[in-house]
Order: C-alpha cells, then sequence, then structure tokens
C-alpha cells in the first residue's frame, strides 16, 4: 500500500515563509510526477506546482504562484518539497500532495495517490 504524507503546514504572518514536505512510502516501483494542490474555502482544488521525476526535474506553476513558490524532489526519499515564500492571505488554503505511483498492484499505469492535506494559513 502507497501512501503520502505530508507536513509543514501552520500560520505565518503575510511576507513570510514556510516549507512544505510529502514522502511517498509503502511499495512503490517509480515515481513519476508528483504535484502541489490546493483548495480554499469555498473553491476549487486547484494545481498550483509540479516536477517530474526523471532527468533534471522539470517544473510547472500557477499563474498565481510563480516567482514566489518552489517545488523540488529528492528521488532517493520520494519526497517532493513546497517552499513559499512572500506569502500573503490569499494563499491560505488546504495543501495536498499529489503523485503518480507505479506499485505492484499498478506496474504499468501510474495511479494518482493524495496526501491527507495540511493547512496554511496566512493571518496577521
Amino acid at each position: 500500500q502507497v501512501q503520502l504524507v505530508e507536513s509543514g503546514g501552520g500560520q505565518v504572518q503575510p511576507g513570510g515563509s514556510l516549507r512544505l514536505s510529502c514522502a511517498a512510502s509503502g511499495n512503490i516501483l517509480s515515481t513519476n510526477v508528483m504535484a502541489w494542490y490546493r483548495q480554499a474555502p469555498g473553491k476549487q482544488r486547484e494545481l498550483i506546482a509540479h516536477i517530474t521525476t526523471i532527468g533534471s526535474g522539470s517544473t510547472n506553476y500557477a499563474d498565481s504562484v510563480k516567482g514566489r513558490f518552489t517545488i523540488s524532489r529528492d528521488n532517493a526519499k520520494n519526497t517532493v518539497y513546497l517552499d513559499m515564500h512572500s506569502l500573503n492571505p490569499e494563499d491560505t488554503a488546504v495543501y495536498y500532495c499529489n503523485a503518480h505511483i507505479t506499485s505492484p498492484s499498478s506496474p504499468s499505469v501510474p495511479y494518482a495517490y493524495w496526501g491527507q492535506g495540511t493547512q496554511v494559513t496566512v493571518s496577521s
């Protein structure tokens, strides 16, 4: 069984920084794209950053976080990070980790796993 466990959320003042981590564990054959989503109250879940786990790892960001957030990964640890800077109240949301993983139960087709979510609150 595969699990994604997030950590690093919390409350921060506007202009502050946080680092989120997401570690994948279990019976993993390979991890492909890893990504961060967020969902603010009353809004749909949105993709904010993703990174491939092949080669140097290409990245892509939503316009709302470009230049402020950085996604990175440690393939050896099956872990993805999200460094968030210049946070503002509009960044308040539950942040979710997502990873496309192959396992013995699905060795050819990656399955999309989700973390449980971690709350980020930006408030003075």
